[in-house]
């Protein structure tokens, strides 16, 4: 998976600062490096996969918001997904 791609489409789809954007291509990156989601969901991690999972998220949600929503519907299902959360305070 592309970050540089990712932050692009995260811009696109979300909005969120720079930093914001950066920070969760990079959990993305790394939840794609683990091949976690692959393993327990025969998913690839790519940035349409991403874009597609965070835009189920509720609508007043902020990006990092998305996400962490999402990586804790896949804690809830699979268990050892918190390494993948984005601390708030660091990305807003």
């Amino acid at each position: 998976m592309n970050r540089e791609v990712l932050r692009t489409e995260l811009a696109d789809a979300f909005g969120g600062s720079e930093r914001t954007r950066r920070i969760v291509a990079r959990a993305a990156s790394d939840l794609a490096d683990s091949g976690r989601l692959e393993d327990d969901m025969g998913i690839e991690v790519t940035t349409g996969t991403v874009i597609s999972n965070l835009e189920d998220a509720p609508e007043e949600y902020s990006l990092v918001e998305r996400w962490n929503w999402w990586v804790g519907s896949l804690d809830l299902s699979y268990g050892g997904y918190q390494r993948f959360f984005v601390r708030t305070d660091l990305a807003e």
